[in-house]
């Protein structure tokens, strides 16, 4: 949502005065966005008129009249700014320059404390939570800490993420599309690179519409002070093996020019076991895993800065990923220990990732009017080998299968913003995505054909095209204690899709995405807001690859190229209300839903002993749910993060059942079913901060997860504790991170279904592990690089996992 520029006085008989400035963080001299500044009368027993800061700190409130005020500036976690200000003639367009806050501080035992920020901050549009003051969240990886968000659960199993309870949901970082899969990206992303994670769940029109539940922004650090500044950081898990990370941040800045590097790894080994019981047949399935992976990220940009009005920035990012992976699928049946069967698997998987950015912005003379031409471009990569051997009753001789990726992604923006007036701000855009996907697929091994006969396996070239064009228009207004914005997006999709070379789906179609944002704020400590927005997912790459994506003994998963996409249309209010020592809260919301993908659970025609997952997309259905959170300081020295949140929706798939009525069950023996499951989930976190003593912070984290259910199964409750502790030295430069987590060792998913047939297990994995990490920053400055602007257009991945 655009942000209101300016809550000013209806009063233009006497609107003759301005003023305008800038506010920013007394240590780190960085801007402080989301301010309130707020235009009192003299005594301070009435308010006048009000703004809030910019993303670049700055403000400016226009049409004030003659008198004398107090201006004050107020943000959580900071002591309030005040001065008293003359409006009057010859002096009625006033620049104060820098406004510079201050944290709060604390006394304890004669020892003076600096209050930290909230680790959640409620901005306009979004949710906004400072991973860097959560001790418990300094895990390896970036999927490591997405727990600990509000609203955001990750598989364990998988890698797939999910907001409010639904996987359709984009993440980007720092606002730019990655080709890069999901589950892959937040693994290779060091947790000590991350700055903060912004939940956008109602975008506005000028976000792309993808994502039914939102946006998940990851935003990394990146140090742009004047001269040599940088920071190193270091870390060590121990579960059942050992994970090792670390990064390092540079960047040099001065006069014309900023030039800014960093270096990221991930290098570890992951264990991870399971077992599915089949009941009525007294069958068992266990699985072990072991992946051992090194992944690097590298990133170089520069920013040039011709003149006030005129910058020009490139930066590219370089991923690379080695993975090794070995397992085993042991399948005994209790009854006939004759049809025991055991496979084996090697898996050896390398991929790239390049990204290439080049922007340019021209400022007009007018604060906060400018034009703006982004172009980016990403390439990806992957090669996958794979051997499978089996003993036992396997009717499969052994195989190896062997997968490669080719995908590109090229995107070109160009976006205008015009302040109309002190109350009014019009933004227009134009943009154009190109998506180009091949995947080549071949194996030594057989399959059965449509006759029952073993045949070698055919090779399979599949293509995936995708051509977006959009326009969008956002206008907003600002009156008092009301502010609005309304806009509009229109899109041409088209999409066509090639199985070796025979055209096996083409889509092509245009649509509307509307959205509006009304906002009530009837003092400084409370605000209301309501919002609309229409939304879509298209299918996932996975979701649509006809390739088989994965195959045990007993399940194998595929793609279906014939989905078209969901869409969303999205209501949400929320309120926040600041209360003494601390804030709270709220927010409803529901979605209508049509054309939904969902799972479909199908049995095997060519072996009725095999399960295979697929998608596919069904009737309308309806979603909706609550979410409470606060930041509370019951004491000086403790500080208590909590939230809780609950959804509810209806969930339409398709399954089968093998309802034999002899010895020796057949085709005709399948009954197809139409499932439908209301699912209502909850989930509580709980994180409480200790203050010792000026250096050495003692943090506990809660965590529990309710039961879930869905097309395939019922998922059993999950919960587990984390204690953490953070020590800091060299007059704040440096910090020494320990964290224990799942204490207990009570993390486990564990599930029991019915179809496609009666069946119940648990997967485990190393949430039982020891972290110790160590960071150290160095040099210092005034003023920040370039702000990035942040897209919402990376590739959706996800499939679905083993279950």
């Amino acid at each position: 949502m655009a942000l209101p520029k300016t809550l000013s006085a209806n009063d233009p008989g006497s609107a003759l005065g301005s003023i305008n400035g800038t506010v920013v963080d007394e240590l780190s001299k960085q801007p402080v966005a989301y301010a309130a500044v707020v235009i009192k009368s003299e005594d301070g027993s009435q308010t006048i008129t009000g703004s809030i800061t910019t993303e670049n700190g700055t403000f400016e409130i226009d049409k004030l009249p003659d008198g004398t005020f107090l201006f004050e500036v107020q943000f959580i976690g900071y002591k309030t700014y005040s001065q008293k200000l003359v409006i009057a003639k010859g002096k009625r367009n006033l620049n104060i320059g820098t406004v510079t806050l201050i944290e709060e501080t604390k006394e304890l035992e004669g020892v003076e404390l600096v209050a930290e920020r909230t680790t959640i901050e409620q901005r306009v549009d979004r949710k906004v939570i400072n991973v860097g003051k959560d001790l418990t969240t300094a895990g390896a990886t970036a999927s490591d800490i997405m727990n600990n968000i509000p609203s955001v659960n990750v598989d364990s199993q998988t890698g797939d993420i999910s907001l409010r309870g639904n996987s359709n949901v984009r993440v980007m970082v720092d606002g730019k599309l990655s080709n890069i899969p999901v589950a892959q990206l937040l693994r290779q992303i060091p947790s000590t690179a991350i700055k903060s994670i912004e939940l956008i769940t109602n975008p506005s029109a000028k976000y792309n519409p993808e994502g039914m539940s939102g946006i998940i922004n990851i935003v990394l650090h990146k140090n742009a002070n004047i001269g040599f500044n940088g920071n190193v950081n270091l870390g060590l898990t121990k579960g059942i093996e050992a994970k090792f990370n670390s990064s390092i941040d540079m960047n040099y800045r001065n006069g014309k020019f900023n030039l800014y590097g960093n270096y990221g790894n991930n290098i570890g080994k992951w264990v991870n076991d399971g077992s599915i019981l089949r009941t009525e047949e007294n069958s068992l399935q266990e699985f072990d895993f072991f992946n051992n992976n090194k992944s690097h990220l590298y990133k170089l940009g520069v920013d040039f800065y011709l003149n006030d009005k005129n910058t020009i920035s490139f930066f590219t990012n370089q991923n690379i990923f080695e993975g090794e992976g070995t397992g085993s699928t042991e399948v005994s049946y209790f009854n006939d220990p004759s049809r025991n069967v055991n496979q084996l698997f090697l898996d050896d998987s390398n991929n790239r990732s390049e990204q290439y950015n080049f922007d340019y912005k021209l400022d007009f003379n007018k604060e906060g009017h400018n034009i703006e031409l982004e172009i980016d471009h990403n390439q990806f990569e992957s090669e996958q080998d794979a051997d499978f051997s089996s003993t036992g009753a396997s009717t499969y001789p052994n195989y190896m299968d062997f997968v490669d990726t080719e995908r590109t992604q090229t995107t070109a923006n160009l976006d205008y913003v015009n302040p109309l007036d002190s109350i009014s701000k019009l933004e227009l855009g134009l943009e154009s995505r190109n998506f180009e996907t091949e995947v080549d697929y071949s194996s030594t091994g057989q399959s059965f054909n449509s006759n029952g006969n073993l045949v070698p396996t055919p090779s399979t070239k599949f293509i995936y095209d995708m051509d977006i064009y959009s326009a969008y228009a956002t206008f907003g207004q600002s009156y008092e204690r009301w502010s609005y914005q309304v806009g509009v997006r229109l899109e041409d999709v088209q999409v066509k899709a090639d199985t070796n070379a025979v055209r096996a789906f083409t889509d092509k179609y245009t649509e509307i995405y509307p959205s509006a944002f009304v906002t009530y704020k009837p003092n400084e400590k409370d605000q209301l807001q309501v919002s609309y927005s229409r939304r879509v997912d298209r299918p996932g790459l996975q979701q649509v690859n006809p390739i088989r994506e994965f195959a045990t003994p007993l399940i194998s998963s595929f793609g279906n190229p014939n989905l078209v996409p969901q869409f969303t249309s999205s209501y949400e209010a929320n309120y926040t209300k600041r209360i003494k020592n601390g804030s709270v809260t709220g927010g409803v919301f529901y979605r209508s839903i049509t054309d939904e993908i969902n799972r479909a659970v199908y049995i095997d025609r060519l072996d009725l002993n095999k399960t295979i997952l697929t998608f596919d997309n069904f009737d309308k259905t309806s979603a909706y749910g609550i979410e409470l959170s606060t930041n509370y300081r019951p004491t000086k020295w403790w500080n208590i993060n909590g939230s809780f949140d609950l959804f509810s929706q209806t969930q339409r798939g398709i399954t089968e059942t093998l309802n034999a009525t002899g010895p020796t069950p057949s085709e005709q023996d399948i009954v197809e079913q139409r499932v439908e499951v209301d699912n209502t989930a909850w989930n509580l976190r709980m994180n409480n901060s200790f203050t010792v003593t000026k250096k050495l912070t003692l943090q506990a984290f809660g965590f529990y997860r309710g039961r879930n259910k869905s097309i395939q199964f019922d998922a059993e409750p999950m919960y587990f504790v984390n204690l953490g502790a953070r020590y800091s030295f060299a007059e704040g430069k440096g910090t020494l991170s320990f964290n224990y987590n799942d204490i207990f060792n009570t993390m486990r998913f564990a599930f029991d279904g019915d179809f496609p047939y009666a069946q119940e297990g648990g997967f485990n994995w190393e949430s039982n592990n020891v972290y110790v990490g160590l960071s150290y920053r160095f040099g210092s400055g005034k003023y920040r690089a370039k702000q990035r602007k942040r897209r919402d257009d990376n590739t959706k991945q996800g499939s679905g996992g083993i279950l």
